[in-house]
């Protein structure tokens, strides 16, 4: 038995299609076709039907996956406790997270990571729009939301809940007053996350469970949590955003947190990883870490 057949068979498989597991692999399509096209070949059956735009498993292949996979994680978990002997990890980790967690959060704790890991590589991608974690090879997720994420076979891990505050320009603040009240930001500039246009209304939380919708003028709108507290420090209008991304500016004096007594959401930011067995240490490491310092980094601006 050669497992190299198996390990490829397997990648194919899970991120179903052969494009996608030569990307996660950094290795040539035509390789992996070849590999497959040579188990079959030796087990004397197709494994997989395939066309130019499907994928599925045999019969035969169905009951051969299922125990390549048991043998392979098997295998995974004999050099995972070796290692975990050595202390020493090795491989690639894929990350998927938005722009603003990859900025204001991600960059405070990754070099210290991978200071530690130096045979780990990280492949990072920062983007506002979701990705397919099997099609696209990601190993692990961070996202943000206010209710509960879909069933998709996916585990998720909760990190913590993130405050979100409103923000404007220091000579917005002291024209507003401490005294200020959601009723006195009706109407005023505002600076909206997401360039496609949407809701032009804050929704606040007060004390007690009170709450408040404050509609605003849009001003801007952008998906881009820097230019937009760019903006706001110009003075520009007034900014939703999350109070870790603000906090150096508010300690700067560049930017003032308005209605001290409101929040304008709490979502909550989970990890997402593949429901299986024996994932590959690296990775399982990499989740322990970023689910033990998030939390520290993404709230220490919820006081500002």
């Amino acid at each position: 038995m050669d497992l190299n057949h198996a390990y490829y068979l397997v990648h194919v498989v899970e991120k179903q299609g052969f494009s996608a597991a030569a990307r996660t692999l950094g290795i040539p399509k035509s390789r992996i076709s070849r590999q497959v096209k040579t188990l079959e070949e030796t087990l004397g059956t197709r494994l997989l039907n395939r066309d130019s735009r499907h994928m599925s498993l045999t019969e035969a292949g169905e009951a051969y996956y299922r125990h390549a996979k048991m043998a392979l994680d098997c295998m995974v978990a004999a050099e995972a406790a070796v290692r975990k002997d050595k202390n020493a990890l090795e491989g690639t980790v894929t990350l998927s997270c938005s722009v603003g967690v990859a900025q204001f959060a991600l960059s405070r704790i990754l070099p210290r990571f991978l200071a530690e890991n130096p045979s780990v590589v990280l492949h990072l991608q920062a983007s506002n729009d979701y990705s397919d974690m099997i099609g696209d090879g990601i190993d692990l997720a961070i996202r943000g939301h206010a209710r509960l994420l879909p069933d998709s076979g996916l585990i998720q891990r909760r990190i913590t809940d993130v405050p979100w505050h409103l923000f404007g320009s220091p000579g917005l603040a002291k024209h507003l007053g401490a005294s200020a009240s959601p009723t006195d930001l009706e109407g005023q500039a505002g600076l909206a996350l997401g360039w496609r246009p949407g809701s032009s209304a804050w929704s606040l939380q007060g004390a007690g469970g009170s709450t408040a919708s404050v509609p605003y003028a849009v001003r801007m709108r952008c998906d881009d949590m820097v230019s937009l507290k760019e903006a706001a420090a110009a003075g520009l209008g007034v900014v939703a955003l999350p109070a870790y991304v603000c906090a150096a500016d508010v300690a700067a004096e560049r930017l003032s947190r308005l209605l001290p007594d409101w929040t304008a959401g709490l979502p909550e930011i989970s990890l997402l990883m593949h429901e299986r067995r024996g994932n590959p240490p690296q990775v399982d490491a990499f989740a322990a870490f970023l689910r033990r310092e998030l939390p520290d980094v993404m709230n220490g601006g919820s006081r500002v």
